[in-house]
């Protein structure tokens, strides 16, 4: 009889050591599932893409509209020529551009001044087919934008549109045709003058 009790006992530790270690690898399941799904699906939202204001000016036609509806990956049937001013959010992988685009008819090119209090940035687009006469209202207006006080010390991103035209001008004769370098030196603001063709608008940024 005592040893039918001695077994018993040696039958019963057996089974509380196989419970223990039943748990104990239930528990351990039970971290690991956890942990997985808190990498899969609990890993909160990306960090924030800094954001930066710019403005975007030019006379009408010069494709401003065009530029920045290419950027968004808009249809070029929608695009409208701006009568006033429009804002576009642009992103890139990193950053993600405010832009505001002026008009640039007659009659607002006199109002763009009230729009640029805090810019970080100007993109000022030219008609490299653009007439003679175009081209010298696109020069003073250039020579304004470079000598505003809350422009004169942000960055200029120069953009010549409309590369693909017969008319258009080479780099060259942009450069001296607008007078950029007295422009510039007058200024002191960082202009980049990229002589790319529009459809690789995107490689500039």
């Amino acid at each position: 009889m005592s040893d039918l009790r001695i077994t018993e006992a040696f039958l019963y530790m057996d089974y509380l050591r196989m419970s223990e270690c039943i748990q104990i690898s239930i528990a351990v399941c039970r971290i690991g599932i956890y942990t997985c799904f808190r990498a899969l699906c609990c890993k909160g939202p990306p960090p924030a893409r800094p954001e930066y204001d710019l403005v975007c000016i030019g006379l009408t036609g010069s494709g401003k509209t065009s530029l920045l509806s290419k950027l968004c990956s808009e249809s070029p049937e929608e695009v409208v020529s701006t009568t006033g001013f429009s804002i576009k959010a642009v992103p890139f992988q990193n950053a993600i551009l405010n832009v505001k685009e002026l008009g640039g008819a007659d009659n607002i090119r006199k109002y763009w001044s009230r729009y640029y209090q805090g810019s970080q940035g100007v993109i000022f687009v030219l008609d490299s087919a653009s007439s003679e006469d175009d081209l010298e209202t696109a020069r003073n207006e250039l020579h304004s934008a470079l000598q505003h006080p809350q422009l004169c010390t942000l960055p200029f991103l120069i953009l010549a549109n409309h590369q693909d035209k017969p008319a258009a001008r080479s780099v060259q004769e942009r450069w001296g045709l607008t007078m950029l370098p007295r422009l510039v030196s007058d200024s002191g603001a960082q202009v980049i003058l990229p002589p790319r063709p529009p459809n690789k608008y995107q490689k500039i940024f």
